[in-house]
């Protein structure tokens, strides 16, 4: 695991990627590691809530940040227990509150994220008022930490097929998840910081996938004022990011960005010149996620 990181990705680790072999352009026998992907069921209390295709690995920060992202778990609700069973491929969050989301459930929308992203209810439920702290983004720090993340060692850049969510702090990135869906990877880093009771007001959130209307919202739900991809954009995740006064910075490849929201954040601090190009694997990864 990279030093930089609290938590960070595992290429090596067992049970996250397979062996296949096939043939390539020429015929030739070739061999590569891909990325498994499973069922994940996730319920709250007795209430089955959904079915999510993930690649396995943290089931309880999954669980807890995607009840948390979809107003189910409220932040005052206290967990008691949560319940991973491997076997039956199930993850129980446990609260002493007692749950019933039956009509919630009824609203489901289906999003733009990979593996089928899931809403449910009202899509802007719990953005209505809110205020995201008015901290500041130098620009120096982003070019600090698209360097680290992108040449850390990854399933990102080891197999493909995959996106990484990066919480970060200043220059410095904490934690760092994968998953086949994007929204499994946002929904992880919330539950760490759900279960780990850490703030979000001078965080960063760095993504490798697409700024959507459903990466806006999960942002700006879980507090943090800044997120930024090295992808682009869509039409509402803008509108949605403007609305929040959300800072969202995309295709952030070498010493190049744009900002379509929040630049009142921005310090220019960086010397352009002193700017790496990226990196010619992490450009033919980026193309291709």
């Amino acid at each position: 695991m990279p030093q930089d990181f609290l938590i960070g990705p595992d290429p090596e680790a067992g049970g996250l990627t397979r062996s296949v072999t096939g043939t390539d352009q020429t015929g030739a026998a070739v061999s590569l590691p891909v990325v498994e992907e499973r069922p994940l069921t996730i319920y709250l209390n007795r209430q089955e809530i959904v079915t999510a295709m993930t690649i396995g690995d943290y089931p309880d920060y999954l669980a807890v940040g995607y009840l948390a992202n979809q107003n189910m778990l409220l932040p005052d609700d206290r967990i008691t227990a949560i319940d991973h069973d491997p076997e039956t491929e199930t993850v129980v969050v446990r609260t002493e509150r007692e749950t019933d989301y039956e009509a919630k459930l009824q609203r489901k929308t289906r999003t733009s994220g990979c593996a089928v992203g899931t809403v449910f209810g009202d899509v802007m439920e719990g953005l209505e008022g809110l205020e995201l702290p008015q901290t500041e983004l130098r620009t120096s720090w982003l070019y600090a930490l698209a360097k680290r993340i992108n040449t850390a060692p990854s399933l990102y850049l080891s197999a493909g097929a995959i996106h990484g969510t990066v919480l970060c702090q200043q220059d410095q990135p904490l934690v760092y998840m994968e998953d086949v869906g994007r929204h499994n990877a946002v929904d992880k880093i919330a539950g760490w910081m759900r279960m780990e009771q850490v703030g979000a007001a001078d965080k960063i959130l760095y993504t490798t996938g697409r700024l959507t209307s459903e990466m806006v919202i999960k942002t700006a739900q879980m507090g943090i004022p800044i997120l930024a991809s090295r992808s682009g954009f869509t039409a509402w995740g803008v509108d949605l990011a403007r609305q929040v006064g959300l800072t969202l910075i995309g295709r952030l490849r070498g010493e190049r960005f744009v900002c379509l929201s929040g630049e009142d954040r921005l310090v220019r601090d960086a010397d352009l010149s002193g700017v790496s190009p990226e990196p010619a694997r992490a450009r033919r990864k980026g193309a291709s996620a």
